[in-house]
């Protein structure tokens, strides 16, 4: 029996006795190990597996920049993240734009606006488009990252990757969203086009906010370890499954509104095995990455 064959037989046997992601967990662990990580590697299996709970801000972290690949400079790297946050939350305090009864996810949106250089005169001021996007995202960040420093660094790289890295590519899925729909259900398609409906889905929620607001954190989480390690074409896939997933239900509506209105509210209790389907259908039309360790 070769290597590989070794692997996926373990795998096979650790998932029917409950032990589902042992073998990756160990695959992950060996990387983690390594004196100077290999961002490749962990793209790779950030792309390939779930990351396990216990890693996960680590290796965000480490994917998105806010630690560099050598072990021995994160302690250091990390003091000088705790002292800009300080920094940046005191002169907020002194110029009374928060105090200690404003919301942790308000703090960091005021946070990022200072750093961008895009503070409005007042906090009365209306919120922008963006900042309604940047807070739907760090309400859902907070709950998946406890420490409060963490927690901003990591949405200022997560928003920062969607304006930046992604810019070009998100105004792209809702057209690839139509072409694989289509491939995966032309009749659903078609129903949608007939109700007018393609046009007014919730493009916004789904790919601007990559699920913020619509999926479980703890579902959402394993949509964005992709997001976070190269991909946002997974974000059209998640889309996809929720109409397949829907699809009796979104047939029977013919009003483009009702239409929005319940793919903004879908129930919640079908989340993890809709993104456990996107992710396969994912794989499915754009290939599995090569992980070695």
């Amino acid at each position: 029996m070769t290597e590989d064959s070794q692997r996926n037989f373990r795998s096979v046997y650790y998932e029917k006795v409950g032990f589902r992601g042992v073998e990756e967990k160990k695959s992950l662990e060996i990387l983690l190990k390594d004196d100077r990580l290999d961002i490749e590697k962990l793209c790779t299996f950030s792309q390939r597996f779930p990351l396990p709970s216990m890693y996960r801000a680590l290796v965000w972290k480490v994917l998105l920049g806010i630690l560099p690949p050598h072990h021995e400079s994160h302690a250091q790297v990390m003091m000088y993240r705790k002292e800009q946050y300080s920094d940046v939350l005191h002169a907020l305090k002194v110029v009374r734009f928060v105090n200690d009864a404003t919301p942790h996810v308000e703090v960091y949106l005021r946070m990022y606006q200072l750093e961008c250089g895009k503070l409005p005169r007042s906090p009365s001021f209306p919120l922008e488009p963006e900042d309604e996007v940047f807070l739907a995202i760090a309400k859902a960040m907070e709950e998946m990252v406890e420490d409060s420093v963490d927690c901003y660094w990591i949405i200022r790289c997560f928003v920062n990757q969607l304006n930046n890295k992604y810019r070009d590519s998100l105004p792209q899925l809702p057209k690839a969203f139509e072409q694989y729909l289509n491939l995966e259900d032309s009749r659903l398609l078609t129903h949608l086009r007939a109700c007018s409906a393609v046009s007014k889905l919730p493009y916004d929620l789904w790919f601007k906010r990559c699920f913020a607001g619509c999926l479980p954190e703890s579902s959402l989480q394993r949509v964005w370890d992709k997001v976070v390690s190269g991909s946002c074409k997974i974000l059209v896939f998640v889309a996809v499954e929720i109409l397949l997933t829907f699809k009796i239900k979104v047939m029977a509506l013919n009003n483009a509104e009702k239409i929005t209105k319940f793919l903004e509210n879908i129930p919640q209790d079908s989340s993890d095995a809709i993104v456990s389907k996107a992710i396969d259908l994912w794989h499915k039309h754009c290939g599995t990455p090569v992980h070695s360790v």
